[in-house]
């Protein structure tokens, strides 16, 4: 008999730790952190404060959409933090989809390319890297990321899995 309780009790302490761990979301390491609240944070802006000067103005539908995005941190400053409280910018690239209505992945309103989040202020603000009339799109990255952050962000973008996740995450919000 008395087996049999500790046997329970077992069972039930895994069960809920195992439940508990669910309930987390958040991730461990720091760089998994600052991903999900770069993601969280385009996630819960409207296409306009994304800032893109050739978005033309959101429908309603569009308006009332959820934004689902992918994220890629090329990296963070302070670079030594170890806390998620003490970064105060981050440097990456989105591509975010306005996820309507039975609306497919391949004609979705997108918005994308190089991104920095200000840490510094609750939400984080958000500025997207865009060419202007007499600044050329390389060199206003230049302008705005630091060396080792613009390298990245002239090549690289989203990994297969990580677009994989993103269409798949779409499709749910699109009731696709």
């Amino acid at each position: 008999m008395r087996s049999r309780f500790v046997w329970a009790a077992v069972v039930l302490l895994a069960t809920s730790a195992g439940a508990a761990a669910l309930v987390s979301s958040e991730p461990a390491d720091l760089p998994g952190q600052v991903t999900s609240r770069m993601r969280t944070t385009l996630e819960q802006s409207d296409p306009g404060q994304h800032h893109h000067a050739a978005h033309q103005a959101a429908t309603e539908a569009q308006a009332k959409a959820a934004v689902i995005c992918g994220v890629r941190v090329y990296g963070y400053e302070p670079a030594e933090a170890t806390e998620l409280t003490d970064v105060r910018t981050v440097y990456g690239f989105h591509l975010c989809g306005v996820a309507e209505p039975k609306v497919p992945w391949d004609v979705a309103v997108k918005l994308a390319g190089p991104v920095i989040l200000d840490m510094s202020t609750e939400p984080p603000g958000v500025r997207v890297v865009e060419a202007t009339a007499d600044v050329r799109f390389v060199d206003r990255l230049r302008q705005m990321f630091p060396d080792k952050y613009a390298q990245l962000a002239a090549k690289e973008a989203l990994t297969a899995s990580e677009m994989a996740d993103l269409r798949g995450r779409y499709a749910a919000a699109a009731g696709i």
